[in-house]
C-alpha cells in the first residue's frame, strides 16, 4: 500500500480534533466524578435526588427581637433586623417576617425623616385607625400625648378614655367649643419675654383668623370678600385689646361691628354714611347672626367653651352625637376642634420653651379630612395654615383620609395645595387602593409596579365560606406600605396585641345584632335538620 501524505494544515486539523475530543471526554469524566461526591453531601436546598428531599425554594427564617435577658444563651444565632429598630412596634415585614418599626416623631429625631408628619391612606375597614391607635397607645407610654381633634366615629375615644385622658363631647345639646377661644394657656403669655410673647400672639392671631374665615365661609356658603377678611382680622385685634377678663365669642364680634367701630367704619369706607356702611356689612353680618344663638346651629359656637383643654393628659374631642347626614355641621366643629386644639398646643410649646410651665411632647391626629373637604373645598385653605403652623412649632401630626381621590377637588389650585399635604409628609402609610384611587402618589412617590401591584391587591373583594355563610377577612386586613420619600416602600403588617383589641373594635355597635343573627342562623339551621330527620325514609333509601 502506497504512503498516505498528509499535508500539514491536515496534521493540525487532527491535532486540534483529538485535543477536542480528550478535553470532552475529560468534562464528563468530572461531571460524572462530581455528581457521584454530591452524593455524599447536602447542598444549600438539601439532599439531591428523588426522594432526597431537595427544596425548590427556600423559605427565609423568622427572624425576632429581644432583650439580653429573654433570648440569652442563644448567641450565636442571632442576625440583626434588616430594617431600623427605630420607633413604634407596628408589625411584622410581610414577606420576610422580621420586626418593623415607625413613627413620625422617632424617625424625625433619627434624621430618617425631614419633619414629623404622617399621612395615612387606605380604603375603610383595612384598619386604618388600628394603625394609627397602635401609634397613640406607644406614644402615651413614651411621654407623648395624644391629641385627637376631632373623632366623628368615634374611634379613638376609647383608647384616650382607657389611658385616663380628656374626651371632650361636642355637638348640638352637648358641650360647646368657642372658635375665638384663646386657649387655656393665654393668661400666661404675659410671663414670656417680649419677643417671644409677640411671637406667641401673632400664632394665635393667626389660628383665630384662619378659624373664623373658614368657619364664614363655610356657614355663608361662599368665600369672604377682601373687605370682609379685613374686618374679621380687625375685630379679633380689637376684641384681644378690650376683651381681658372673659374669652370673646362670635356675639362680641356681631355687636363691635354693628356698633360702626371708627377701625371698621374706615375699612368699609362709608364716609359716615350708615346707610352705605349696613349696605356692605350686611352679608357677614348675616353670617354672623346664623352662628349666634338664634341660628341653626344654637349656642355651639356662640357660647364660651364649656370644658377647657387639658394639655397634660391625651384628650379626644368625640363628636359622634353629630349626625351623619350634617356633613356642613361636621366639617364645621371639626376645623373649631383642630383649630382650638392646635393653638392651645402652640401656646404650650411657645411657654415651655421660656421654662414658664414643664416641657411636653404632642401628636395632633387629624382623622376623616374627607368629611371637611366635601363640604366645602375652600377649606383647603384653612387646613393648609394649619398644618404649616403647627410644622414650625415641632409637634408631631397624623391626617387620615380614605384614598387621594377624596384630595382632588373642583378647583385645580385647590387640588395642588391638597395633594401637597401628602407630599410634605415625612412618611406615608397606604393601605389598601384601587388603582383609580391612587392619584398621583405613583408619580410622588415613585411606586414601583409590584408596589402598585401589592396595594391594589389589598383592595380586592373578600370571599365568601359557603359553610358558614360568613366572609373571611379583607385580603389587605392591616397591611400597609410604609414609604419615605422616593425610597422602596416596607410592606408590613400591624399585629395587634390582646390588650389593644376591645378598644379597636370599631365595629362594636353591631355586635348586638351580629350575636342575633348567629342565633336565628342556628335555631334555623336546627329545625331544618330536625324536620328532614322527622320524615319517613323512603323504600330502599337510609334515613
Amino acid at each position: 500500500m502506497a504512503g498516505l501524505t498528509l499535508s500539514k494544515d491536515e496534521v493540525r486539523s487532527m491535532k486540534r480534533a483529538r485535543r477536542h475530543e480528550q478535553r470532552k471526554d475529560g468534562f464528563w469524566a468530572k461531571a460524572r466524578q462530581s455528581r457521584e461526591e454530591s452524593k455524599q453531601r447536602a447542598r444549600s436546598r438539601g439532599w439531591p435526588g428523588p426522594g432526597a428531599g431537595s427544596a425548590v425554594a427556600v423559605e427565609p427564617s423568622l427572624e425576632v427581637i429581644g432583650t439580653t435577658v429573654q433570648v440569652c444563651g442563644l448567641w450565636p444565632f442571632v442576625t440583626g433586623s434588616a430594617a431600623p429598630t427605630v420607633g413604634v412596634p407596628l408589625g411584622v415585614h410581610l414577606t420576610r417576617g422580621f420586626p418593623i418599626c415607625g413613627d413620625p416623631i422617632f424617625y424625625f429625631m433619627a434624621n430618617l425623616v425631614s419633619n414629623p408628619s404622617m399621612f395615612v391612606l387606605g380604603r375603610p375597614g383595612l384598619g386604618k385607625s388600628s394603625l394609627v391607635r397602635r401609634i397613640e397607645a406607644i406614644y402615651e407610654a413614651w411621654g407623648v400625648l395624644p391629641m385627637v381633634l376631632g373623632d366623628l366615629k368615634p374611634d379613638h375615644v376609647d383608647l384616650v378614655a382607657a389611658q385616663g385622658g380628656q374626651v371632650i363631647a361636642v355637638g348640638p345639646g352637648r358641650n360647646a367649643v368657642n372658635p375665638l377661644d384663646r386657649g387655656p394657656l393665654y393668661p400666661m403669655l404675659g410671663e414670656l419675654p417680649e419677643a417671644a410673647e409677640r411671637e406667641a400672639r401673632s400664632d394665635l392671631r393667626a389660628f383665630q383668623v384662619a378659624t373664623v374665615t373658614g368657619l364664614l365661609q363655610q356657614a355663608g356658603g361662599r368665600s369672604l370678600t377682601p373687605m370682609e377678611a379685613t374686618i374679621v382680622s380687625v375685630c379679633l385685634r380689637i376684641l384681644d385689646e378690650e376683651i381681658t377678663d372673659r374669652q370673646p365669642v362670635l356675639p362680641d364680634m356681631l355687636e363691635l361691628i354693628e356698633s360702626r367701630a371708627t377701625a371698621i367704619s374706615k375699612i368699609v369706607q362709608d364716609q359716615g354714611d350708615e346707610r352705605v356702611y349696613a349696605d356692605r356689612t350686611r352679608d357677614l353680618t348675616d353670617v354672623l347672626r346664623k352662628l349666634g344663638p338664634e341660628g341653626p346651629y344654637g349656642t355651639l359656637f356662640s357660647r364660651p367653651t364649656t370644658v377647657p383643654i387639658k394639655l397634660d393628659r391625651p384628650v379626644a374631642f368625640d363628636l359622634s352625637s353629630i349626625d351623619d347626614s350634617d356633613m356642613t355641621l361636621q366639617a364645621a366643629v371639626q376645623q373649631v376642634c383642630w383649630a382650638y386644639g392646635s393653638s392651645a398646643v402652640s401656646a404650650a410649646k411657645r411657654l415651655a420653651a421660656a421654662g414658664v410651665v414643664p416641657e411636653r411632647h404632642y401628636v395632633l391626629v387629624m382623622d376623616e379630612m374627607w368629611r371637611m373637604l366635601r363640604a366645602d373645598p375652600r377649606l383647603v385653605h384653612f387646613i393648609d395654615a394649619l398644618t404649616r403652623l403647627n410644622r414650625t412649632m415641632g409637634v408631631g401630626q397624623i391626617m387620615i383620609t380614605h384614598t387621594m381621590n377624596d384630595l382632588k377637588l373642583p378647583d385645580a389650585e385647590q387640588t395642588q395645595m391638597a395633594w401637597g399635604f401628602v407630599e410634605r409628609a415625612g412618611m406615608v402609610m397606604l393601605g389598601g387602593l384601587a388603582e383609580g384611587e391612587m392619584g398621583n402618589l405613583a408619580s410622588v412617590f415613585s411606586l414601583s409596579r409590584a408596589e402598585q401591584t401589592m396595594i391594589t391587591d389589598w383592595s380586592s373583594e373578600v370571599t365568601i365560606n359557603p359553610e358558614t355563610g360568613r366572609a373571611a377577612a379583607p385580603p389587605g386586613l392591616g397591611c400597609f406600605l410604609m414609604k419615605i420619600g422616593k425610597k422602596p416602600g416596607v410592606p408590613l403588617r400591624v399585629v395587634m396585641t390582646d390588650v389593644e383589641r376591645h378598644v379597636n373594635d370599631t365595629n362594636r355597635s353591631w355586635a348586638g345584632m351580629a350575636r342575633e343573627m348567629e342565633h336565628h342562623r342556628r335555631k334555623a339551621t336546627a329545625e331544618a335538620v330536625a324536620e328532614r330527620l322527622a320524615e319517613p325514609a323512603e323504600e330502599g333509601q337510609v334515613a
